[in-house]
């Protein structure tokens, strides 16, 4: 659903809602969150309002710093510890701090994001700092062979890092192909295998690629490459990778289709077999999660855009509890009931 709506729809939308808004005095979106330190930390994009007007390239979304969030439990309150980071301490970055991510290796925290350069192409970069709330350093280059959109940092049990990124669109990664940007590149034909996200293992420092990033392969449940025109199972933006009794699920947005599916594989690289629907559509164009265990629970954080009344450019973080079945699938999220 996008923008905007009327009072009547917003109020049904609210009463039905499957969880109110977990930050109201500033616009939230793109939640990554994580367990540091026995809570848990949030770490979402910024929404502000700038007047520029809605495109599929996403120019309406004008972020520029972080703000991360502390809370004891998904269930209490979250605190908010103030910038983190900001796009004036980026030498490299000019606008659009999309959404980001974070990791903790040996006490230090790494906050990943990505922005464009000068010249309007998306690079992620990382910053660094003591405390999981920042404030954090940046580095004064982008990570080395970065592109696109959507970082997300997953540790694995053996101590290995990897970092999983990619956006159609306005994210561009379209344009890409064995990691070298072409302009003239667009999205495959609908009958041709869609493209997916990327994923490279992190060198120790954190803050380099230990090996150049490979795309990672969904298939369907014949085995078979999920294609591009399958646009409700296939991948457009937003990674994320958890594990559970042993499997690696990668989750994700549809974009167009405003769902969020995941994957089950063995591997962090995958491949990984299309599995269901995650959470059905929300209020506003885009939908974006992460997920974490605490407290012997599964939570799922995402946004939707009830709050500034279904504007897609304004949007808040919720939390809701999500449930495995027997068999290892993720019950389905209706956020409005249903």
């Amino acid at each position: 659903m996008s923008e905007p709506l009327d009072p009547e729809r917003l109020k049904a939308l609210n009463a039905s809602a499957l969880s109110p808004p977990l930050v109201t005095h500033i616009h939230t979106a793109d939640p990554s969150a994580h367990v540091f330190e026995g809570r848990v930390y949030v770490y979402p994009s910024h929404d502000i309002e700038r007047g520029v007007g809605f495109n599929d390239n996403g120019d309406h979304f004008m972020m520029e710093d972080y703000h991360v969030f502390r809370q004891d439990s998904p269930e209490s309150e979250a605190v908010d510890c103030g910038v983190a980071l900001h796009l004036d301490q980026v030498p490299w970055a000019h606008r659009q701090m999309w959404a980001p991510d974070a990791a903790e290796k040996d006490g230090t925290y790494y906050l990943y994001f990505p922005a464009k350069r000068e010249d309007g192409l998306f690079q992620i970069g990382v910053a660094s700092g003591p405390r999981p709330e920042g404030p954090f350093v940046p580095e004064p280059e982008p990570i080395a062979g970065s592109y696109s959109i959507d970082p997300a940092v997953f540790a694995d049990e053996d101590g290995a890092y990897y970092l999983y990124f990619g956006g159609l669109w306005g994210g561009q990664l379209q344009h890409y192909r064995d990691n070298r940007y072409d302009p003239a590149l667009a999205e495959p034909a609908a009958d041709e295998p869609a493209l997916g996200p990327r994923v490279g293992r992190l060198a120790d420092d954190m803050k380099r690629f230990a090996e150049p990033p490979r795309e990672v392969l969904i298939l369907d449940e014949h085995g078979q490459p999920l294609r591009a025109g399958d646009n409700a199972r296939r991948y457009f933006e937003a990674p994320w990778l958890h594990r559970y009794n042993g499997r690696y699920y990668l989750s994700y947005s549809t974009g167009d289709t405003h769902l969020l599916c995941y994957a089950v594989g063995d591997s962090p690289y995958g491949p990984f077999t299309y599995k269901g629907v995650l959470l059905t559509p929300v209020v506003g164009w885009t939908t974006h999660h992460s997920i974490l265990e605490f407290g012997g629970r599964w939570w799922l954080y995402y946004h939707d855009s009830i709050l500034s009344g279904g504007l897609t450019h304004l949007r808040n973080v919720k939390v809701a509890e999500i449930f495995y079945e027997e068999d290892g699938s993720i019950r389905t999220l209706h956020p409005y009931g249903g």
